[in-house]
């Protein structure tokens, strides 16, 4: 296709912005989309075979590009989805999985039961179960979809989809991505909130379940 790219701008992310033009797509207009998932196919199919490639979404999770793992956790500005899962067992304690020392982003810090991220092409909810398979080798009932929100640091930028399920049954970590896994109860989680022991977007991620549980509540009230 003719389509030549610099190596810094391709790490940089501004390519990205380049895609439309560079493959002579339609412009997205008020009725038509601009071709995003034509691009992301495209992308994918010719990087896939030699590095991970991870969708770029919008703030509404609609795929307008694609970029190596690596390019989206050196760059905010590449927004990208990843789902979460928050595990309770039946004393409604939280499981915690605490992060390899190995992991780029809060290594050593307690962190969500699972988190992983959407792999090219693949749906929200098969992530979704694949990630706690690949993570603690488990097959809960079929989580439920809580909320979704925009995490950002200066690594990088998720959209985060997060489901909650019960389970009680045995773990099997996976010891290449957790170093240990806890159940904390709700009481031991914000004692820990501040003191360098949670990740950050863990201690976000818990602030807003605890919104959402509330209102959940309150609906199943009414």
């Amino acid at each position: 296709m003719g389509i030549r790219i610099s190596e810094p701008d391709f790490h940089s992310g501004i390519w990205l912005e380049r895609l439309p033009e560079l493959l002579a797509l339609p412009r997205k207009t008020a009725n038509e989309p601009n071709g995003a998932c034509v691009v992301a196919d495209y992308i994918c199919s010719l990087l896939a075979c030699e590095k991970e490639i991870i969708e770029v979404v919008d703030s509404d999770g609609h795929v307008v590009g694609g970029a190596p793992r690596e390019c989206v956790h050196n760059n905010n500005q590449l927004l990208h989805r990843v789902v979460h899962v928050l595990i309770f067992d039946g004393a409604n304690r939280l499981l915690l999985q605490k992060r390899s020392q190995s992991k780029t982003v809060a290594p050593g810090r307690w962190d969500t039961s699972v988190g992983g991220h959407v792999d090219c092409g693949e749906a929200i909810e098969k992530a979704m179960l694949r990630e706690m398979t690949e993570e603690l080798g488990i097959h809960p009932e079929p989580p439920r979809y809580a909320y979704q929100y925009i995490h950002s640091n200066n690594v990088e930028s998720e959209l985060v989809f997060t489901y909650v399920c019960f389970y009680d049954g045995p773990i099997h970590f996976n010891p290449d991505e957790i170093d240990a896994v806890k159940f904390w109860t709700l009481a031991e989680i914000e004692a820990a909130i501040g003191q360098g022991a949670l990740s950050d977007n863990f201690e976000e991620e818990f602030q807003r379940y605890r919104t959402w549980a509330a209102g959940a509540v309150e609906e199943m009230e009414l």
